[in-house]
């Protein structure tokens, strides 16, 4: 097994990779999501356009994974169970899933973000934003292991990393693109319950990277690369951004 310090390193090795991934493939990723205005005739008068706002995310989630697939980044795998992304490297095995949310639920995205159970590997209580239990206390399990092969040769870490997009909901304009680290369940004795945020059901829980935006074993590294980010967006959405817009700032 590896040390809590190498789990966070290499965290951070790949989440340096995928943003600057991105960040080369930036032009090609914002192109691809234009696209949709080629045939715009085509598509918004069958879905209408609140079927076709909500089926957005078919259509970016094609252009994202195009791209990482297209750089053979590693090797897929074919288990069931695990993000839409799912790929062994060298020293890991890693889940990337892409989350879109418009702007008419901006308040899902601002600091936490929905994860499924198939998506990460932290297992910890899930307590209220008072810090405090609930009644009767909910612990959350996630499908995910910490290490693939535990315990044999072929042991590997089980890294998870998301890929989040604000967009607009009348126009779809990509306003914001966000790449988060979320902690291997290995690192739970030190981040404790504030990695997770209760989600609207019971035993459903949220990613709260505005908790935990730093890597508490390495100076001066953050669990969010802003990939894109509209400076002239509407400003009651700025505001709303503006914890990820001082993530920004600084990095």
């Amino acid at each position: 097994m590896l040390t809590d310090l190498e789990i966070e390193q290499l965290e951070s090795k790949y989440l340096n990779k995928f943003y600057h991934f991105l960040k080369y493939v930036e032009d090609e990723m914002m192109y691809g999501f234009q696209t949709k205005e080629r045939i715009r005739n085509d598509w918004q008068s069958r879905y209408g356009n609140g079927q076709a706002i909500s089926d957005f995310a078919v259509g970016a989630e094609r252009i994202i994974y195009s791209l990482f697939n297209g750089k053979g980044i590693g090797q897929p795998n074919s288990a069931p169970v695990g993000a839409d992304m799912f790929f062994e490297v060298d020293d890991a095995f890693i889940h990337i899933d892409l989350k879109t949310v418009q702007t008419d639920n901006i308040g899902d995205y601002t600091t936490s973000i929905f994860v499924g159970e198939n998506q990460n590997s932290y297992k910890a209580e899930i307590k209220q934003s008072n810090g405090q239990s609930f009644n009767p206390v909910r612990n959350y399990n996630p499908a995910l292991p910490t290490y693939y092969n535990q315990g044999t040769n072929e042991e590997k870490i089980c890294l998870s990393f998301f890929v989040t997009i604000l967009y607009e909901a009348g126009n779809l304009n990509i306003l914001n693109i966000n790449l988060l680290s979320m902690p291997n369940g290995q690192l739970e004795p030190i981040y404790g319950s504030s990695v997770l945020r209760a989600g609207k059901n019971p035993g459903k829980v949220r990613f709260n990277f505005g908790a935990v935006s730093d890597f508490m074993l390495l100076s001066n590294k953050k669990r969010l690369k802003v990939v894109y980010f509209n400076e002239d967006m509407d400003p009651s959405y700025l505001k709303r951004l503006s914890f990820i817009e001082s993530i920004k700032n600084i990095q």
